[in-house]
């Protein structure tokens, strides 16, 4: 559970750092104006959606740091046990990875569904009409 008050002190931390005000930051991540005032207040809770849109905007703010203070900010992938893609152990070489291209066509067959994977984990799934 996110603790509430160092949170606050994060969330403002990204304000002086972009030097944006609350208003601007809500304008900027696409939320209620409102929602990041009861949010400084200490009135709400983030939700889910509110830290995605965060995210989203701000791909240098590291999810465990916003959420619970571990890490960095801006993030700093070199400084994480956590590897961007996650390999099996740290001991393994970081080695790009390398797609093959599917040349077998069969004629007549339909595209069932395309998935983009993003280096922060997040993809997107598409399905053709």
């Amino acid at each position: 559970m996110v603790n509430t008050e160092d949170f606050i002190k994060r969330l403002e931390k990204i304000l002086d750092y972009y030097n944006l005000t609350a208003s601007s930051f809500a304008d900027k991540i696409g939320v209620q104006r409102s929602s990041i005032s009861h949010l400084l207040s200490g009135r709400n809770k983030p939700s889910l959606d509110f830290i995605l849109k965060i995210l989203d905007v701000f791909p240098e703010i590291d999810l465990y740091w916003i959420l619970n203070g571990k890490g960095s900010f801006p993030k700093n992938n070199e400084e994480y046990n956590i590897a961007y893609p996650p390999t099996l152990s740290d001991t393994d070489e970081k080695q790009p990875v390398n797609f093959k291209k599917e040349e077998t066509i069969i004629k007549n067959d339909t595209i069932e569904r395309i998935v983009i994977f993003y280096k922060n984990g997040a993809f997107k799934e598409y399905h053709p009409q």
